[in-house]
């Protein structure tokens, strides 16, 4: 440590970078470099620097906890990253943390929102992502395998100077009361993270809800992550799940582009409710975000090979964009706000979601028998409209049915909140490849599956009614007509319009 602190104190003043090896750093791909790692990102905040590794060295992070607070830019280049997670004191530590020197503001003054509020009715020092929340009201009270008590009510929204809110991140919920509500100011100046290919060696681990999160922690707000590689070495037959190697939390205007991500063996552990359940892990998670775009990104993997659990979850997130992206699953939790993909294909697991808004999806091909899944564990809700457009469902194996939104609901379980059926469903332009289907019992494609589980009735179901589907130019490789539903009970007063160019 002392020679770390001489190097610092003997940095030229005109120095225009840091890098690791001014702090001590050896780059062999032996040697621990995170003390050194960390130095250097103090130094660079403390001096307003960005940070340069060495293109030709390995650095390796092995034991250690200490996390490298990153508030400049960074430019990892063709460097080379070892994360070695068999050795760690600390699986949950983030190797890097992104934050942000504006500090927090909590607001005192509102004590009451409604849905689709406006104005916050009060002014800030900037514009900020708030955070709100009501800790006496339980939502999302997750059924099935996985079942739990649910999570306070909450959300984040956009708000400007004078207390008006940005109408991409509209309010959701009514709140009653408030218990906490909290401004993050975001940054004007963009933080740029570039480059780098980072290998981690999975863990080894027990197979139980053990979240690793072992990569990029990113609290700040308008930052922009390109051409980044990371990779995944020595997974065995069991290992504990991962949270993400870039994980964003309670940030906004978020870019991340040009990246190589790799998804995670899918294992097999015990759910709450007892009784076993494949473990999800991923490699790129967004939770309490606004505007988040993810552009021209790729897997390792080969995104229909089911032996891989996914690539990219979120939780409580508004204006989430995906661009040509070439992923197994977009997986959005609980509860985004409006969601636009253009130009992707996802793998099997396909496109699963719950929440708010408009669904916008457009020029995009889904490897699934459904191509949206309306999560059944969180009430299979969608409170607005969604848009299908210039799209393609091609399933990859032999189906006994093909839909365009399917979902669930047993009719007796309390999520927190009433489940809604899409307000709205506008298709136009859609191709049905159904080519590779042999089974008989497959009759043909139809905008909704039955919504039943368990045999539940459908007068049972707690959906209010689809106003309306448009159904315009759908394309059947079989020829057979798409239809409504066979539950005709459920969707007796949707109206359903059918045509053709």
């Amino acid at each position: 440590m002392v020679v770390m602190c001489w190097l610092a104190a003997a940095l030229p003043a005109q120095r225009k970078y840091i890098t690791y090896e001014e702090f001590g750093a050896v780059g062999d791909g032996v040697h621990d470099d995170q003390k050194a790692i960390v130095a250097a990102h103090k130094a660079a905040n403390e001096r307003g620097l960005p940070v340069r590794a060495a293109d030709d060295k390995t650095y390796y992070i092995g034991r250690g906890s200490e996390v490298a607070i990153i508030q400049t830019d960074v430019d990892f280049g063709k460097a080379h990253f070892i994360i070695d997670d068999v050795v760690t004191d600390n699986y949950r530590a983030p190797i890097f943390r992104v934050e942000s020197t504006l500090k927090a503001i909590e607001i005192r003054d509102v004590h009451q929102l409604r849905k689709e509020q406006k104005e916050l009715g009060v002014r800030l020092p900037a514009r900020s992502l708030v955070v709100v929340d009501n800790k006496n009201k339980m939502v999302y009270i997750r059924y099935g395998l996985n079942q739990n008590g649910g999570t306070p009510q909450k959300e984040v929204f956009i708000a400007d100077k004078k207390g008006r809110i940005d109408s991409r991140s509209p309010i959701t919920w009514d709140y009653d009361e408030i218990t906490h509500m909290t401004a993050f100011p975001i940054d004007k100046k963009t933080l740029t993270i570039r480059g780098g290919t980072f290998t981690t060696i999975a863990n080894q681990a027990e197979s139980k809800y053990n979240y690793h999160g072992r990569g990029f922690d990113i609290n700040r707000s308008n930052v922009r992550v390109e051409k980044m590689t990371h990779l995944v070495k020595g997974e065995a037959d069991h290992g504990a799940p991962y949270s993400g190697f870039l994980t964003f939390n309670y940030c906004a205007d978020v870019v991340v582009t040009d990246c190589l991500l790799t998804p995670h063996k899918t294992y097999r552990t015990i759910g709450s409710a007892g009784k076993p359940v494949s473990m999800g892990s991923y490699d790129m998670t967004a939770g309490n975000c606004v505007n988040v775009l993810f552009e021209h990104g790729r897997q390792t993997i080969d995104i229909d090979d089911g032996a891989y659990w996914g690539l990219f979850a979120s939780n409580f997130c508004k204006d989430l964009r995906m661009n040509d992206m070439v992923i197994s699953r977009f997986d959005a939790h609980m509860g985004v706000a409006n969601v636009t993909l253009t130009n992707c294909t996802f793998g099997y697991m396909g496109i699963q979601t719950i929440g708010f808004g408009t669904m916008l999806v457009k020029n995009c091909e889904v490897h699934r028998n459904t191509f949206i899944w309306l999560r059944d564990d969180y009430g299979s809700t969608w409170d607005g409209d969604i848009i299908i457009k210039d799209c393609t469902l091609k399933p990859m194996r032999d189906e006994r049915s093909l839909t365009l939104i399917s979902g669930s609901n047993p009719g007796t379980h309390d999520f927190g909140y009433v489940c809604h059926l899409p307000r709205r469903v506008l298709v136009e332009n859609l191709t049905v490849d159904d080519s590779s289907i042999t089974n008989s019992s497959y009759s043909g494609p139809s905008v909704f599956n039955d919504f039943h589980r368990h045999g539940t009735a459908s007068e049972l179901l707690p959906y209010p009614p689809t106003e309306e589907v448009q159904a315009k130019n759908v394309r059947v490789a079989s020829n057979k007509q798409l239809k409504l539903s066979s539950n005709t009970q459920l969707f007796r007063d949707t109206k359903m319009t059918l045509t053709s160019k």
